[in-house]
């Protein structure tokens, strides 16, 4: 152990990005504010340093394209293609010390080449403010490499220890409802909150400058799934502070702010700031364009707190840095915090995912209870691939039964293998499983491992190990390019949580519906962010419910010759969140208007001329546009003019099916009808076929077993 001398700010760290210590400073010994140009003046070992701490813009930014062929990166503006590798997480601060070389034996006897470590270890590596115990995490990290074995490093910030709560009691979030979370578990911690950026700050400092260039080190993980358990959202005062001046920086003055929210309407007029709050504990509900700038500013929050761990590693390592988002959080833009990273991971659960927040039919969870639905996974590894500009991983595996979803049920033999298939079909570079051995004890005992708890092999131990020889047989390569493009925002997703004007609309739902429909047609997808500045690379692209068109995206279409499906509910709001006028979807080139809109509860649906209906959302539609789709007593339903379809309701799977036949024959991308269950991925050497049923499927002359995988030389 070692203690470090004081708890100040160092001069050598690099900006605390992101927020500002004015009303915190008070919190931490030798700080002091220095005025009100968002600059910090802290005691540094050679006196007082002055160090910006400026909130990023709340204005969107625009990012790069993030297609590139997936399974390939760019490094200094060369294309590299990444071996694909096997990883596994592991705890050694669980375990006996004397089983550690053991356990690393047999990481690298199944194959694997990536070790995650340290993301909760927080409470041991400085079991006393100040006090550092590096001793067992060296030792660790010394023994995983001496069997062959990269590092993945995780920063320990979604588990704060105890006394730093009794340090900072008010760090904690506070939920809707005005309530404090508390200590026992994990992820508590308010974004907001500047006393416990400095803290993380100061962690992840001290690991960056211990192990940022030791040779065993291969990533960095920060923190740890960013926004789970609804953790992105917090009502404390430090956010509001934090809101109030997100506010002024975006607004500059009350007056503008009022005019962009519509304050007018219910005397919400502001003179100051300070006088606004939270959007929660209204009487009735609050100012949705209020309800936005506050999702928009907590996105903010995160991406910050993200920045701030990367550019002090940044510091210290060149070791590339990652982070594990979990599937379907929408809560917090992607896109932006992966702006900093070099590379994108998710955590795939299919079997929890599939029971905990999955909307599917009984029948439907039923049939895939133990495989998983057989697009989610395929949708969130096509995300991620685009949220890491062409480089992701997935961080953490289902290897068996989880502990956190209503039922949760043992995988089909053979799944975690597909599971694992899938994923490099994708362009993963590495899979990952959670985790090493089950533990014994606390919250996730009953989460499964490829060891039990007593060490012997469980099932996806051998799976994995297959995995890794299959891996070494076959030649690296990215995967094929996509005919078809999504795009996906998460500012929608907050859009129309805040104004769903129907119980059931759900952005992720409608976007993942028509994913599936492209999916059933055997076709590569990619998915876009919503400020992509080029479609050229694609002859059909899709834009359901993205609330706000950029103008790069617009542009974007107006030079477009492929076919794209826009719509339902999309261009319906305008940066303020107001009705636009001209009124929606105002695209270019297309003459349509939509003249009133209604939401359809569930049974009731509006018939489609030729098959299908509408379901959900219903809008009626005047235009002078070609009419490309017509309801039963024909009103159009859809309109189209040059490359520029617009779809006035959302569609049930038979009349997407339909128009999603139609607009790739006319776009020229050739369509291959899947049996349910079975899909198609083809990288730029292969074709793969996953069977996510229970029982074989035959197709194309070959008989897949169930959990099968089978590929093909293209």
């Amino acid at each position: 152990m070692g203690r470090r001398p004081g708890r100040r700010l160092r001069a050598r760290w690099p900006v605390l990005a992101g927020y500002q210590l004015r009303r915190a400073a008070h919190l931490l010994p030798g700080v002091r504010w220095a005025g009100s140009d968002a600059t910090l003046l802290h005691l540094g070992p050679s006196g007082p340093v002055r160090c910006r701490t400026g909130r990023p813009a709340a204005q969107r930014h625009d990012l790069p394209n993030p297609h590139r062929h997936a399974g390939t990166a760019r490094t200094h503006g060369d294309p590299v293609i990444h071996k694909r590798t096997l990883g596994v997480c592991y705890y050694p601060e669980h375990w006996p010390e004397a089983i550690w070389a053991e356990d690393a034996r047999r990481m690298a006897e199944t194959g694997i080449t990536f070790v995650r470590i340290g993301e909760f270890a927080w409470s041991r590596m400085e079991p006393k403010p100040g006090t550092y115990d590096w001793g067992w995490l060296d030792r660790a990290i010394e023994t995983l490499g001496a069997a062959g074995l990269k590092v993945v490093l995780g920063t320990p910030t979604a588990t704060p220890p105890r006394w730093m709560a009794d340090t900072l009691p008010d760090m904690f979030a506070v939920d809707k409802q005005g309530r404090p979370r508390g200590f026992g578990s994990r992820r508590h911690y308010d974004f907001s909150h500047r006393g416990y950026r400095v803290e993380c700050a100061r962690i992840v400092t001290a690991m960056a400058e211990r192990y940022g260039v030791n040779p065993h080190l291969g990533a960095w993980q920060t923190d740890n799934e960013y926004a789970c358990h609804d953790t992105t959202l917090s009502y404390s005062p430090a956010a509001l502070s934090a809101f109030r001046e997100w506010l002024a920086q975006k607004y500059q003055s009350p007056q503008a702010l009022n005019r962009a929210w519509g304050n007018v309407f219910w005397s919400m007029d502001y003179d100051s700031f300070d006088q606004i709050g939270l959007p929660n504990l209204t009487v009735t509900e609050p100012n949705p364009a209020h309800t936005m700038d506050f999702r928009h500013f907590a996105s903010d929050e995160v991406v910050s707190f993200n920045r701030l761990q990367v550019e002090i590693i940044r510091q210290h390592s060149a070791a590339p840095i990652a982070h594990n988002y979990m599937g379907r959080v929408t809560s917090f833009d992607h896109f932006k915090t992966g702006a900093d990273l070099d590379i994108a991971s998710w955590d795939s659960y299919p079997l929890g995912f599939l029971s905990d927040r999955l909307d599917a039919t009984p029948d439907h969870k039923a049939r895939f209870l133990r495989q998983g639905d057989p697009d989610n996974q395929a949708f969130h590894h096509d995300l991620y691939r685009a949220v890491g500009r062409g480089r992701w991983w997935v961080m953490e595996q289902q290897p068996g039964p989880v502990n956190w979803a209503p039922w949760n049920a043992d995988p089909l033999p053979g799944m975690a293998r597909l599971w694992a298939w899938e994923a490099f079909a994708h362009g993963a570079e590495t899979v990952s499983y959670f985790r090493w051995r089950q533990a014994p004890f606390a919250q996730e005992q009953m989460h499964a491992g490829l060891l039990r708890p007593d060490s012997v092999s469980a099932p996806a131990l051998g799976e994995a190990a297959q995995v890794a020889r299959e891996l070494a047989a076959m030649p690296d390569a990215g995967t094929g390019a996509a005919p078809v493009a999504l795009v996906f925002d998460y500012a929608s997703a907050w859009a129309w949580e805040t104004q769903p004007q129907g119980r059931d609309f759900d952005y992720f739902l409608l976007v993942t519906s028509v994913y599936r429909g492209l999916r059933a047609l055997g076709l590569n997808v990619d998915i876009l962010p919503p400020d992509s500045a080029d479609l050229s690379a694609y002859k059909v692209v899709l834009i359901p419910g993205v609330a706000t068109l950029s103008a790069p995206l617009l542009d974007a279409l107006a030079r477009y010759k492929g076919q794209a499906l826009i719509g339902p509910r999309t261009n319906a709001k305008t940066a303020e969140f107001a009705i636009p006028v001209p009124l929606p979807p105002n695209l270019p080139g297309l003459s349509a208007t939509v003249a009133r809109v209604e939401s359809l509860q569930p049974g009731i649906e509006v018939p489609l001329q030729g098959g299908g209906a509408i379901r959900r959302w219903h809008e009626v539609l005047e235009g002078d546009a070609e009419v490309a789709l017509t309801t039963a007593d024909g009103t159009p339903a859809a309109l189209r003019a040059g490359a520029i379809t617009y779809i006035g309701g959302w569609l049930d799977e038979t009349a997407l099916g339909h128009l999603l036949r139609a607009t790739c024959a006319a776009a020229s991308v050739a369509v291959t009808e899947m049996p349910a269950g079975l899909r198609r991925r083809d990288t730029a050497t292969h074709r793969f076929l996953f069977n996510y049923n229970p029982g074989p499927v035959t197709f194309d002359g070959v008989t897949i077993p169930p959990a099968g995988v089978h590929w093909q030389a293209l």
